[in-house]
């Protein structure tokens, strides 16, 4: 992470952020360092069925709410063999009173209440000031019942106390995973844990175009950094070929954060005009991945440009 990203963000408190990969070893994921730095709680995944979009599910609208910072992705993790994960071991064993495997290794799954409130209370605030219709928390507190049921009790206490106004359920996340690929058009903005966010986000994208149109933001409360869900795909790299709307619908994001929602409205509505018409689009909006008519990611970014005019 060059000094001078780290100085221009904070100054600035806001970001646009391209792609970057996350490495298996080595130095810290760059996102992590962002999140950490400038205290970035919350992640904001929507996913929206433009029309034109090939799904069964057209009308489609869901947004994520999930941590940044806590949970199994927190790093906690206590390697096979260490004389650390031995000391674990016998402590849970002592404590608990389970026997965990010798040739085991071991993550820990931390979630604290005041993550867990502030998380719920940026997701009843997205509702809000959005015009949602209800709040959903996501878990697995019938099963991890510790850190999975402080989750659900934070946010439960949070919508009864400082939201009643807005409707409020909750539902297990395998449960909530078979209703989405159901019926997803019941739901509307979910709040959860980081992992199961994760995956949820991108049944989400699954539903309504894929990762290619996928956009998000990582929130605190003075800073934001928004960027696409989707990796680097490095086997595209240089081609001309993806779907450049994760980061331009990103890049509406941000004006609506800041305030400019007339620029953002003709951004969206430029681009939602480029995938209903079907033409100059990629070839993952196309009926067919193989079809000769897909455009290039410069054409499709073109052509929004072009659709903005007056």
């Amino acid at each position: 992470m060059p000094d001078r990203t780290l100085e221009s963000l904070r100054e600035r408190r806001l970001a646009l952020k391209g792609p970057t990969r996350t490495p298996l070893g080595g130095f810290r994921p760059v996102n992590t360092t962002f999140r950490r730095e400038f205290d970035l709680y919350a992640g904001i995944r929507p996913s929206r069925a433009y029309e034109g979009i090939r799904t069964p599910f057209p009308g489609t609208d869901l947004v994520v709410v999930r941590m940044t910072h806590e949970d199994l992705y927190a790093g906690i993790e206590f390697p096979l063999g260490e004389p650390a994960t031995d000391e674990l071991r016998a402590l849970i064993a002592r404590t608990e009173g389970s026997e965990i495997a010798e040739d085991a290794a071991i993550s820990i799954k931390p979630l604290s209440v005041g993550a867990s409130e502030r998380l719920a209370r940026r997701a009843f605030q997205y509702a809000q000031e959005n015009g949602r219709r209800r709040v959903t928390c996501v878990h697995k507190a019938n099963v991890i019942k510790r850190s999975d049921g402080l989750f659900l009790d934070a946010v439960r206490r949070v919508a009864e106390n400082e939201y009643p106004g807005i409707p409020f359920d909750d539902r297990r996340v395998d449960s909530l995973c078979g209703e989405l690929v159901m019926h997803p058009q019941e739901f509307d903005v979910m709040v959860m844990p980081l992992m199961y966010g994760d995956i949820v986000s991108d049944i989400g994208a699954g539903l309504t175009g894929g990762l290619g149109m996928a956009p998000g933001v990582n929130l605190g409360d003075d800073c934001a950094v928004f960027e696409a869900v989707h990796g680097t795909a490095p086997r595209h790299a240089g081609k001309n070929r993806v779907n450049p709307c994760g980061l331009l619908l990103s890049g509406v994001m941000l004006l609506r954060h800041v305030g400019e929602d007339e620029a953002a409205d003709r951004v969206e509505q430029a681009l939602e005009s480029v995938i209903k018409e079907g033409r100059n689009v990629t070839y993952d909006l196309k009926p067919t991945r193989d079809d000769p008519t897909a455009v290039g990611t410069r054409e499709f970014a073109e052509a929004v440009v072009a659709a903005m005019a007056p």
